[in-house]
C-alpha cells in the first residue's frame, strides 16, 4: 500500500484488515473495501503507519477501532438486521413457490432491512409515481442497493436489466441467487448483482449505460459530512437520463423533519441545468431527476 511517499507492507495490511473483520458487523465487507478505507485513514493520519510495526501495542488497537469506527459509520446504516442464513432461506424458499406465497415472502425478505421494511407501505405508490415520470425503464441502475432489488416484482414491469451494487458481499451473493430465480420464471427478467465501493468514484466509469439510476439514501455516504461534492461528482459521472435520490423525512429518534426537502440538491440541479420533481411519501422523500442531455 502506498500512502503518499510512504510504502506499507502489504502483509501487514491485511494482517490488521482480517482483525478488522473479526467484528462479526464487518465480516460481509469485501477486503478491498476495508484496504481502501485503510489508505484513507493513514493518509488522514501519517503517524499510524508506525503503530503497523507492534500488533500488541494500544496505537495498533486504536487504529482498529477508529477504523471499524469509520467502517460502521459509512456502512453500518445499510446492512440488514437478519442473518445471512435466514435470508438464503428465505431466497430460496422464494425459488419454491408462487403465487400469494411468493409476495409474502418478498415483503419478509425486504422486512429484514430497515430502510425496505419502512418502504413496504409506499412500494405500491412509488414505482407508478416514478415511472409516470421517467417512463418504465428498460435497464436501471441500484447504487448501494441493499435489499432494494428485492421489490422488483413490485416494479410493475414485465421485462427489465438490472444491474445492483453494493459492499455486501452476502447480500450480492443473494441477489445473484433471486436474479437467477426470477430469470428462470421469465427470460425477460435479466439482473446482475457485483459488490463495488463507491467512494471510489473511479469505479463508476465501468457502470452500464441505464434509463434510471436509483441512489436511495445515499448521499450521505458519499459526502460524510464534507458538503455535497462528492454526490455531485457521483451524479455527473452516472451513465443515466434519470436518477432517482431519496432522503428520509424522520430523523434517526422517529420525528418528523421540519425541512424534509433538500434546497442543496434543488440549487445543484438549477446550477447545472438539470429538471427535477419531487415524489413526497411517508417517511421518503424521492427527487427524480432528469440529467441534461448531451
Amino acid at each position: 500500500m502506498r500512502v503518499g511517499k510512504m510504502v506499507i507492507d502489504e502483509a501487514a495490511v491485511h494482517q490488521l484488515i482480517s482483525l478488522i473483520q473479526k467484528k462479526k458487523e464487518l465480516r460481509e465487507l469485501s477486503s478491498e473495501f476495508i484496504h481502501s478505507q485503510l489508505r484513507a485513514y493513514f493518509q488522514k493520519h501519517p503517524a499510524s503507519v508506525n503503530a503497523l510495526d507492534n500488533p500488541r501495542s494500544k496505537k495498533y488497537k486504536v487504529v482498529i477501532k477508529d477504523v471499524r469506527a469509520l467502517l460502521r459509520r459509512v456502512y453500518g446504516l445499510f446492512r440488514a438486521e437478519a442473518r445471512g442464513s435466514d435470508l438464503g432461506g428465505l431466497v430460496k424458499e422464494l425459488s419454491q413457490t408462487q403465487g400469494k406465497k411468493q409476495t409474502r415472502i418478498v415483503n419478509a425478505i425486504l422486512s429484514a432491512h430497515s430502510s425496505t421494511k419502512e418502504r413496504l407501505p409506499i412500494y405500491a405508490l412509488l414505482y407508478p409515481k416514478l415511472w409516470k415520470i421517467t417512463g418504465k425503464p428498460k435497464r436501471i441502475i441500484d447504487l448501494g442497493c441493499g435489499l432494494n432489488p428485492f421489490s422488483l416484482p413490485l416494479m410493475g414491469l414485465r421485462s427489465v436489466e438490472y444491474s445492483a451494487y453494493d459492499l455486501s458481499m452476502e447480500e450480492v451473493s443473494l441477489l445473484r441467487d433471486f436474479f437467477t430465480h426470477l430469470h428462470t420464471r421469465n427470460k425477460q427478467m435479466n439482473g446482475e448483482a457485483a459488490v463495488l465501493d463507491l467512494l471510489d468514484h473511479a469505479s463508476l466509469d465501468d457502470l452500464p449505460q441505464a434509463d434510471v439510476c436509483f441512489l436511495f439514501k445515499m448521499t450521505d455516504v458519499f459526502d460524510q459530512g464534507k458538503g455535497h461534492k462528492a454526490t455531485e461528482e457521483v451524479l455527473q459521472k452516472l451513465p443515466c437520463r434519470f436518477v432517482v435520490v431519496s432522503f428520509a423525512t424522520k430523523t434517526m429518534s422517529g420525528k418528523t423533519m421540519t425541512a424534509p426537502r433538500r434546497r442543496w440538491m434543488e440549487w445543484l440541479c438549477s446550477r447545472l441545468g438539470w429538471k427535477y420533481q419531487i415524489v413526497d411519501l411517508p417517511n421518503e422523500l424521492f427527487y427524480v431527476i432528469e440529467k441534461a442531455q448531451t
